[in-house]
């Protein structure tokens, strides 16, 4: 039997676009309340108007920095202090600067993503985790990628990233046994959303990858998150890898009918 999240308070972080946008609608949809974060407040003050209109949840936008561990303490403490609690954390927020072998690579870029990827979820989570602890209940789905599994070339700071997602992941429970807490780690392999256009600062590049192959999508993504947050509380989904099914590995996607080959070598 499924478990009813209605009215449960579900925080995203990355909710203005991709992944994180379209887990906002499937967790309307199952009737819970929303706080949207995201740099960009303009996308999650609408996102959140929609989300209010179309489901009649309440969905609340907080304009956040995740790397900014003085906002994400500050923030998480007026949404405790305005009597809402935080029972589905979704760590969502990521981001890829680069494909670029790593003796090319931009140190700058590579900060960022290691204070977005890595350091973000990191003061999310320690900030969030003591209410949960409070409440003793609570549930942490941190998106992590294939990447976090394996290797490709010009992947390096990116694998990085994932792969103390899935360490920090795998830690947690072991610190969290004997509480009511559930921790998942969602893993998708190819899916088409900014991501890409953003990796690359190229958007018909990020079309033109896409084109020759039916990759995920942040949907097929966000109904894994509903999936796992749904299961009966005895039930914790430790682990799930998505890829789309005509691929094999991080570095191989079947195209266009052509033989299964290696992208990024």
């Amino acid at each position: 039997m499924s478990l009813d999240i209605s009215r449960q308070w579900v925080f995203i972080t990355g909710a203005s676009s991709g992944m994180g946008k379209a887990a906002a609608y499937h967790f309307a949809e199952q009737g819970a309340n929303l706080i949207l974060t995201a740099r960009r407040l303009e996308r999650i003050e609408a996102l959140a108007k929609a989300l209010k209109e179309k489901y009649s949840v309440e969905a609340c936008p907080v304009q956040l920095d995740v790397q900014d561990k003085t906002q994400v303490a500050t923030v998480i403490q007026s949404i405790i202090d305005a009597g809402r609690s935080i029972d589905i954390l979704i760590n969502n927020a990521g981001v890829a600067l680069e494909s670029t072998l790593i003796q090319e690579g931009d140190s700058e870029h590579w900060d960022t993503m290691i204070d977005t990827n890595f350091r973000g979820l990191l003061y999310i989570t320690r900030e969030a985790l003591p209410h949960m602890l409070a409440q003793n209940s609570g549930h942490i789905i941190n998106v992590g990628s294939t990447a976090g599994h394996e290797y490709y070339p010009t992947g390096n700071v990116y694998c990085a990233t994932k792969h103390a997602v899935k360490a920090i992941s795998k830690s947690l429970r072991l610190d969290l046994l004997g509480t009511a807490i559930r921790v998942t780690e969602i893993d998708p392999g190819s899916t088409q959303t900014e991501f890409s256009a953003v990796r690359w600062q190229d958007q018909q590049r990020s079309d033109a990858f896409y084109a020759d192959f039916n990759a995920l999508t942040a949907d097929d993504i966000a109904d894994a998150m509903v999936y796992c947050a749904t299961r009966p509380l005895h039930v914790d989904v430790a682990e799930m890898v998505i890829y789309p099914t005509c691929q094999a590995s991080c570095n191989h996607i079947h195209k266009n009918g052509e033989a299964t080959r290696g992208i990024f070598d």
